[in-house]
């Protein structure tokens, strides 16, 4: 079962953090969690809006191989996910987590040139953890085995590039309260 938190009400949402148990939460929006990367702590959940990428392992071969990137990297948030197909009417099919370990022979050559925001799940090995920090960037985690939850927070999908890759193609993706949790900072 997926844990419970509260709906956020709009006073809670105009608190901007607040405690529920043991957990805080934040609401930020892109560009604002990139301001307080600095002032969080790993635990903490976030409820993120804005932009975000998904690429997963076929993804990320490429863009380590590619001259060209599929996007700018500064600044943006990369979700290791590969969205099902979506069913009519939907926005986008299930879109869950995928392990961030897996990642991590590309994320050594990425985060130098500027992919330092990362969302997924698991852990990453101490040499791409040092990596990130290094950085200035943040490694979060995100429910597993909650897709179907999780593509209820993306209110729009695009294909922006690697469409040859089906499920692995990179999207860009439009999030509103996209639960992350800090791992590494």
């Amino acid at each position: 079962a997926l844990p419970r938190t509260p709906l956020l009400s709009l006073e809670r949402k105009k608190q901007r953090n607040f405690v529920v148990g043991t957990v805080i939460m934040k609401i930020f929006e892109r560009l604002e969690l990139i301001d307080n990367i600095g002032n969080l702590e790993v635990g903490e959940l976030i409820y993120f809006s804005g932009e975000i990428y998904t690429a997963r392992d076929a993804a990320h071969k490429r863009m380590v191989e590619s001259l060209e990137a599929p996007f700018v990297y500064e600044n943006q948030f990369v979700y290791y996910a590969g969205p099902a197909p979506a069913r009519p009417g939907k926005v986008i099919g299930p879109v869950g987590p995928t392990t961030g370990g897996r990642m991590d022979p590309y994320s050594l050559t990425l985060i130098p040139l500027g992919l330092r925001f990362m969302i997924g799940k698991g852990e990453r090995s101490p040499l791409v953890a040092d990596a990130i920090r290094a950085a200035g960037g943040a490694y979060f985690t995100t429910i597993g085995g909650a897709a179907a939850y999780l593509a209820r927070r993306v209110t729009s999908s695009e294909i922006v590039a690697y469409p040859d890759l089906g499920s692995e193609a990179i999207l860009k993706l439009t999030v509103e309260n996209f639960p992350i949790y800090v791992s590494i900072i």
